[in-house]
């Protein structure tokens, strides 16, 4: 059975990457959505590595980085609808 955030995350993933063909087929908006779609797909890529790791630290190195992809991604979203 897969784990909570791995759901939400791969989730998350889809919508951000659905919000970032639309941004770019109906908006033509290409930079922005560009720096979401990566930051936005980073998150549930970091808790996967997180699953995979060797040590507490390097396990914790990689949730961390998840968190600080969540950071962006709001940053983006927050760019985008302003």
């Amino acid at each position: 059975m897969e784990g909570i955030t791995r759901v939400k995350s791969r989730k998350f993933a889809v919508r951000i990457v659905r919000l970032y063909q639309f941004l770019c087929n109906d908006r033509n908006e290409f930079v922005l959505s560009k720096q979401l779609l990566r930051s936005g797909t980073g998150i549930g890529a970091n808790l996967a590595e997180a699953e995979c790791a060797i040590s507490k630290k390097d396990f914790l190195s990689k949730i961390y980085i998840a968190l600080k992809e969540c950071s962006e991604t709001l940053y983006w979203l927050e760019l985008l609808k302003d």
